[in-house]
């Protein structure tokens, strides 16, 4: 596959630190259902990560509790040793326990294991970015940072983690982690229907810090919007890309991560770069949000 220059330009996340295409790759479809266990295909896994490189995708968000461990391997797998300027971008803070649920996991132990199993998994001896995941599955719902958070900056400090964000925040959370350690992202539950960070978006990117949405097509629920519908068949796109697209045209912070297990998805994901959105028909998509 041909490498796509474009993928929405770049942003240097970590005051410049790291220099990423803002059109990612997010890793939780690599595992099997319910994001358990390995996927009927290994390999087409390792091929959708490979073409997601060769692309030119350079910024990938895994966790170590995709699976659990799964998505990591297979990422090891496919890609190491990682192409120089290859970011890689966990999180940790919960667990998978045997009923396939998602327990919190933010004490000392647990937070100091889950970085060293994505360690020993992704076969590196540092990660870039390290998200702290305080909230429930897709929402914040606020817990105290100070304990768990200064774990995270004791392994910065040990070298294990080069810098650290945040995910399901809010704002005051936010807050709270910046006078604790430096937040170079905030990955939250954000897309067309979904608006209740539009004032932290606005915020970090005044800060230069970026934001990184997840289900940008409504989660585990897929919106339905005769609007999007619409708007995505005047521009011979899908709704999937036209969400991805008014993502990009949002905010010059944000950062996508659409996962998929498809080659040929991966491609249509990697094509919403190019689209553009006329005044029009952005004014049509942000009232989708105004009307929830």
């Amino acid at each position: 596959m041909t490498s796509h220059t474009n993928l929405g330009g770049t942003f240097k996340l970590a005051g410049g630190a790291l220099n990423v295409n803002r059109v990612g790759y997010g890793a939780m479809q690599l595992a099997g259902p319910h994001v358990w266990g390995p996927p009927k295909d290994v390999e087409g896994a390792v091929a959708v990560l490979r073409e997601a490189v060769a692309a030119g995708i350079n910024h990938i968000d895994t966790s170590d509790f995709y699976g659990p461990h799964v998505t990591n391997q297979i990422i090891r797998q496919a890609l190491h040793p990682y192409p120089e300027g290859l970011v890689i971008v966990t999180k940790v803070g919960a667990r998978r326990a045997p009923d396939q649920s998602w327990p919190v996991a933010l004490s000392a132990k647990e937070l100091t294991d889950a970085v060293h199993d994505n360690l020993r998994n992704l076969g590196l001896d540092a990660i870039d970015v390290v998200n702290l995941r305080v909230g429930a599955v897709d929402r914040p719902s606020y817990a105290p940072l100070e304990e768990p958070l200064s774990v995270l900056a004791d392994l910065k400090r040990q070298g294990l983690i080069r810098h650290i964000g945040l995910s399901n925040v809010d704002q005051q959370q936010l807050s709270e982690a910046q006078a604790i350690t430096e937040i170079v992202c905030v990955q939250n539950h954000y897309n067309l229907a979904r608006r209740d960070d539009d004032g932290m978006i606005d915020d970090l990117a005044g800060k230069g810090i970026a934001f990184v949405p997840f289900f940008p097509l409504g989660g585990f629920t897929p919106l339905q919007s005769s609007v999007l519908d619409s708007a995505a068949a005047s521009l011979q796109a899908s709704p999937m890309q036209v969400a991805l697209a008014w993502l990009l045209q949002r905010s010059p912070n944000i950062l996508l991560i659409p996962g998929t297990s498809s080659v040929a998805h991966l491609r249509e994901n990697l094509k919403a770069a190019e689209l553009k959105l006329s005044p029009e028909i952005l004014a049509k998509l942000d009232a989708i949000g105004a009307s929830m």
